[in-house]
């Protein structure tokens, strides 16, 4: 069900030229462990003024957005819609940052239902799992590093790095504290 989802989401999104990697549970899927997810999450290489070209892609889709999806969109950065003939849900994330663009270009093509989907790295879904932080997130961290043992730690300790700087969080010690317990 989420892999044709998926496909159909990866082709219009393409189709539309909007920029944009899975990210969160599915790709968490891709490259951890086993787990249940009710979503599809994808970061758009847009901000929220492109919202009119997701509405239209929703449309096509067969998605629903909320009411208002523009002020939404505007105010948290997210668009989410459901399919209507199976309940799933997709999570639009607009972007502004450099590290989202920088994310999306490195991003890793995966062929799924006939389509080429663009995923993010594992290296930069421990970066996104690591921010967010929650008992949850730093499982899924562990899940990839114990799958992809050889990733590019210098490339996620950098990011990290300069995201510890600018929230003032610890997470290079979260990050740390993680990647010991996948190395046991």
């Amino acid at each position: 069900m989420f892999e044709s989802l998926i496909a159909r989401l990866a082709a219009a999104l393409d189709a539309a030229s909007l920029p944009y990697m899975v990210i969160g549970g599915q790709a968490v899927l891709l490259y951890g462990e086993p787990r249940l997810t009710r979503d599809v999450d994808v970061t758009l290489g847009a901000d929220p003024s492109r919202v009119g070209d997701v509405l239209d892609l929703c449309a096509r889709l067969g998605l629903t957005p909320p009411p208002d999806p523009a002020s939404f969109a505007a105010e948290t950065l997210v668009l989410p819609a459901t399919e209507e003939a199976t309940g799933l849900r997709v999570d639009f994330i607009f972007s502004y940052e450099g590290y989202e663009r920088a994310a999306i270009a490195r991003a890793q093509t995966v062929r799924l239902g006939g389509v080429d989907v663009q995923f993010v790295s594992p290296e930069d879904l421990i970066i996104l799992k690591v921010v967010a932080g929650r008992p949850r997130d730093l499982e899924d961290v562990q899940g990839v590093l114990v799958q992809h043992p050889s990733l590019d730690t210098a490339h996620v300790r950098h990011w990290l790095g300069l995201f510890e700087e600018a929230i003032e969080a610890p997470l290079l010690e979260r990050f740390d504290r993680v990647h010991r317990d996948a190395s046991k």
